[in-house]
């Protein structure tokens, strides 16, 4: 990239624009034996034998790269004298086939400075243009290099001024029309603007093949596939924003209320119920299924949750949902990466815990306590949380009485004799539930009505260890 500035605006020419204009130069070299009409240097090409004059072919692409430049650089300064003119900074950047001037505002241009500045670009070229044919007309026939550079000047700028006056985006016209088109008709006009742009390219491309101009017809079927996507978007907004307004619209908003007040149930049902209607959006259909992603997830079903979150599309799905999903399957070994990245992108310490949750299942303990301000009782709790949900309850116990090696905690020594119950060791939840008390866990009623506990219910151990427990928690 070349840097330089004309004044107050900065200049970018972008490598692009010097390829694309030596390629199109090099495109252009007369035939040779034919009268080209491009001048002295195009004829003295034209006369010689292409592959012993490199000198000539060397030229001629050099004075067209140098016709192209100039001809874009006075384009794109008219538009940036007059955003000069309406207060703003702007600049130029040069690529490719033409260039881009930027007024460098946060605001969108009023309608009137939009046609102003647009239709300044092709009046600075036609300018040029005209004033190189007037001198032309003084000095013709006096010097062949003048008469070359002053004839393929005026040619070059009145073209590309014709050009870009074509009403079809993202030409100077198709900004023009445009902007008068929502000026005067609104929304209706705006689409008017692009069916004509839409029009007009498939004319131009079907002339362009009849006539062999190849780089012609790639250029404005490239513009008139803009249009149509912009079309398309254009009327998709339409029938999401009437749907927005129908009964499954209704319906996906109750069942995320329904989510709100963790009423999982009920949002379950409603989600799949508007997934069961025919004729939805894609808008609507990808909402729904990041809906009963997430209920899927608060429900501890990892694998329902990543299927419907892979048919999410035009949203975000969050990374520590992703990664919440993977470990309730069981797959720790892409679960950790997710979390990993979550965790970087929120510096959230909950998100944290959970990555060192995943370290610990996968063994990586000590990777997973390095971690700045890890926590290891939530760490811990973490790891065996997951494992409980998706029902390893010997792993998640083993997990759990891991943990007090390193967090003495009586939660979790209760945790992890809920696990034992679970797996049906009923000899080492009543161990760990001993060393629980011993720990400092005290709440003999809740204990009494644990479900995860029920196997114990009846064993004297355990009916020993609440009547122990229950003076104690009455003093």
């Amino acid at each position: 990239m070349f840097r330089f500035r004309l004044g107050s605006v900065p200049v970018h020419i972008h490598t692009s624009h010097l390829l694309f204009s030596a390629v199109f130069a090099y495109q252009s070299l007369p035939v040779p034996g034919r009268h080209s009409g491009a001048g002295w240097l195009g004829d003295q090409l034209a006369d010689r034998a292409a592959p012993g004059h490199m000198g000539a072919v060397a030229a001629y692409v050099l004075a067209w790269m140098f016709i192209i430049f100039v001809s874009v650089l006075v384009h794109e300064m008219g538009h940036a004298v007059a955003f000069r003119f309406f207060g703003y900074r702007p600049s130029v950047d040069l690529v490719f086939m033409g260039g881009v001037t930027r007024p460098n505002t946060d605001a969108p241009l009023p309608w009137h400075k939009d046609v102003v500045s647009s239709f300044a670009g092709p009046l600075a070229g036609l300018t040029l243009g005209v004033l190189c044919w007037a001198v032309l007309m003084q000095v013709r026939g006096r010097s062949e290099v003048a008469d070359f550079f002053l004839g393929n000047f005026f040619f070059a700028n009145m073209v590309w001024a014709v050009l870009n006056l074509l009403p079809v985006p993202p030409l100077d016209g198709g900004h023009i029309s445009t902007a008068l088109a929502t000026r005067m008709f609104g929304r209706r006009g705006f689409i008017v603007s692009h069916v004509l742009a839409l029009g007009l390219c498939v004319g131009v491309v079907l002339l362009s093949i009849k006539s062999g101009a190849l780089f012609m017809g790639i250029l404005f079927a490239m513009f008139g596939y803009q249009a149509f996507r912009v079309l398309a978007d254009v009327m998709r907004a339409r029938s999401e924003a009437k749907e927005e307004e129908g009964p499954n619209a209704q319906g996906l908003r109750e069942a995320q209320q329904a989510l709100r007040e963790d009423r999982l149930d009920d949002a379950w049902r409603l989600g799949n119920r508007v997934l069961e209607t025919e004729g939805l959006s894609a808008g609507l259909i990808s909402r729904t299924h990041y809906l009963l992603g997430w209920v899927a997830l608060k429900q501890g079903h990892g694998r329902p949750a990543l299927d419907h979150f892979s048919q999410v599309q035009g949203q975000p799905v969050e990374m520590h949902a992703v990664a919440a999903a993977f470990s309730l399957v069981g797959d720790d070994a892409r679960a950790v990466g997710y979390w990993k990245q979550a965790w970087g992108e929120s510096q959230d310490r909950t998100v944290m815990h959970e990555y060192a949750g995943a370290l610990i299942r996968l063994g990586q303990v000590n990777e997973a306590l390095r971690l700045p301000g890890v926590d290891p009782a939530s760490a811990f709790r973490c790891a065996e949380r997951a494992l409980f949900i998706r029902g390893a309850y010997s792993e998640a116990a083993a997990v759990g009485e891991a943990a007090l090696k390193h967090a003495p905690d009586p939660g979790i020594a209760y945790d992890a004799a809920c696990a034992f119950a679970r797996a049906g060791n009923v000899t080492d939840s009543v161990r760990l539930l001993q060393r629980a008390e011993e720990l400092g866990f005290q709440d003999a009623a809740y204990a009494a009505s644990d479900e995860d506990l029920a196997h114990l219910h009846g064993h004297p151990a355990f009916e020993a260890w609440l009547a122990r427990l229950r003076p104690a928690a009455s003093t």
